[in-house]
């Protein structure tokens, strides 16, 4: 089998991009928490000193923006003003508007603009915008996550947890992972580089900073991976003091590939944070994957990716596709035909199936929307094996 070398990164809740998304999610959460109907959108930019929130809203509640943008930045751990970025001495504007009410019409159907002036009540929902969603699933894992980006996620985690329970003091916000694990074929057999990237105390020697991470984050979670042949890079750039919003600008949505399956299938190009669900973007999304999952689940592949579009305004899909990418037990036609019978891609079926109308989202804003362990998210169930089973016979 041919050698290939793939690779995966993540980054910690306080790299800026994840702020701002921790942020859009934290706004999402807080209106569904009153009105489960709203319709959000909600993008945040921050820098040094500022933070900006916008979008196009439109709910019955109110929420005091500044008040939750500052809880969401000290939750993080900018609670110092050494840090340059500072939760209490920052600016927050608003700049919300309501959602156009063409958008609105499409979403929530009266029955004469329905297809086929169907009364199905799931085809009362059509999808919030055009679109293409990507679901993946592979056999690298027990979560069925590629190898790399779940390493790479489980190292931010732990840098994230070692500085907020004091095992590395000197460990500050932001920080970043990159895991490169070499392949034969489709199976992974080591890791060939691991990178880590930890914002830290001026005050810390590089000795000990590299001991410690050496220690507390990367041999934990590499475990077996490591070999004797393992690159370790920690800060190869050099000093990192000064990082988050005082070092980079953070927008919601550019972490769209850490957010999904680092890399290694497509992405439709919408971004999760700050939006509600009939948003099908990042709903449709949820379903692919549990479809995805589900398929690897049931044996039918090793390896799948399925590809789903979507138009503004309609709720049935305009086209599912599936491909095993040559892992399949059977062919990919009649995998498809089994994932069509047993899951509905229309807003309203994904919205019921997951109950997402519901604050749960600002958790996922960071390590990643799919194979998370540490949260109960209806996606990631393989309760659907014994229907794909018998779909296929």
């Amino acid at each position: 089998m041919a050698t290939v070398y793939l690779t995966s990164e993540s980054v910690t809740e306080g790299h800026p991009d994840k702020v701002a998304d921790c942020v859009s999610d934290a706004v999402l959460d807080a209106i569904l928490r009153d009105d489960p109907r709203a319709h959000v959108a909600c993008e945040t930019f921050l820098t040094t000193g500022l933070v900006v929130v916008g979008g196009e809203i439109t709910t019955k509640t109110y929420i005091d923006v500044p008040s939750l943008v500052r809880g969401v930045l000290s939750r993080i751990g900018y609670d110092r003003p050494e840090l340059g970025f500072h939760f209490q001495d920052c600016a927050v504007l608003s700049a919300i508007k309501g959602q156009s009410p063409d958008i609105a019409d499409a979403v929530e159907r009266p029955t004469e603009k329905r297809e086929d002036h169907s009364k199905d009540p799931y085809d009362a929902v059509g999808a919030g915008d055009q679109g293409i969603v990507f679901g993946y699933a592979r056999s690298d894992t027990e979560t069925l996550m590629p190898l790399p980006i779940h390493l790479a996620h489980a190292l931010t985690r732990r840098l994230a947890a070692a500085r907020k329970a004091g095992t590395l003091p000197f460990l500050r916000p932001d920080g970043k992972s990159q895991v490169t694990i070499e392949y034969d074929g489709k199976t992974p057999v080591r890791a060939d580089t691991v990178l880590i990237a930890a914002q830290h105390e001026p005050d810390v020697s590089n000795v000990d900073l590299i001991a410690g991470i050496r220690e507390e984050i990367i041999h934990p979670v590499m475990g077996r991976w490591l070999d004797e042949r393992t690159h370790v890079l920690i800060n190869s750039s050099g000093r990192f003091v000064i990082g988050g919003p005082a070092s980079d600008t953070g927008v919601t949505g550019r972490k769209i590939i850490v957010d999904t399956y680092g890399g290694f299938c497509p992405h439709g190009g919408g971004a999760f944070s700050g939006k509600d669900p009939t948003k099908v973007d990042r709903s449709a999304s949820y379903m692919a994957r549990y479809a995805a999952k589900n398929v690897v689940a049931a044996g039918l592949a090793g390896e799948v990716e399925i590809h789903i579009a979507y138009a503004i305004g309609r709720a049935a899909p305009l086209a599912v596709n599936v491909d095993s990418r040559g892992t399949g037990k059977i062919p990919d036609d009649r995998i498809r035909k089994a994932v069509l019978d047993v899951f509905d891609f229309r807003p309203r079926a994904i919205i019921e199936c997951f109950d997402l109308l519901r604050p749960i989202y600002e958790p996922l804003s960071s390590y990643g929307h799919f194979g998370r362990v540490d949260l109960d998210l209806p996606w990631e169930k393989t309760d659907k094996r014994a229907a794909l089973e018998a779909a296929v016979r």
